[in-house]
């Protein structure tokens, strides 16, 4: 099945940029839906970003719309997120999650990045 393992967490000010990674095997992603999630203690998981793995069409949340981004490589079976203009807010733990498209919840879940901003 699909593991996902990301990358590229880690302390920066705000006002800095963070580049995750999210490293994806066991299988094709041609009918998934991936996405980034956050959750900080105490909080709502929260869906930042999305992706179709075919069509590369995407949606952000309106917290982070002009400053993150999602995209995937599909030869290299990688998600990332780049996060620029970094907000205190922002510090959480980001998941990378697949779930498949018309699906109701994502399957597939990394055991998450932490990302502190500092201010």
């Amino acid at each position: 099945q699909v593991q996902l393992v990301e990358s590229g967490g880690g302390l920066v000010q705000a006002g800095g940029s963070l580049r995750l990674a999210c490293q994806v095997s066991g299988g094709t992603l041609i009918n998934y839906v991936m996405g980034w999630l956050r959750q900080a203690p105490g909080m709502e998981r929260e869906l930042v970003a999305a992706i179709t793995w075919s069509e590369g069409r995407s949606h952000v949340a309106d917290s982070v719309k002009g400053r993150f981004a999602i995209s995937r490589d599909s030869f290299q079976n990688t998600l990332y997120l780049q996060m620029n203009a970094l907000k205190p807010e922002d510090t959480a733990v980001y998941y990378c999650a697949a779930k498949l498209r018309g699906g109701n919840d994502y399957r597939f879940w990394g055991r998450g990045t932490q990302v502190t901003v500092s201010s």
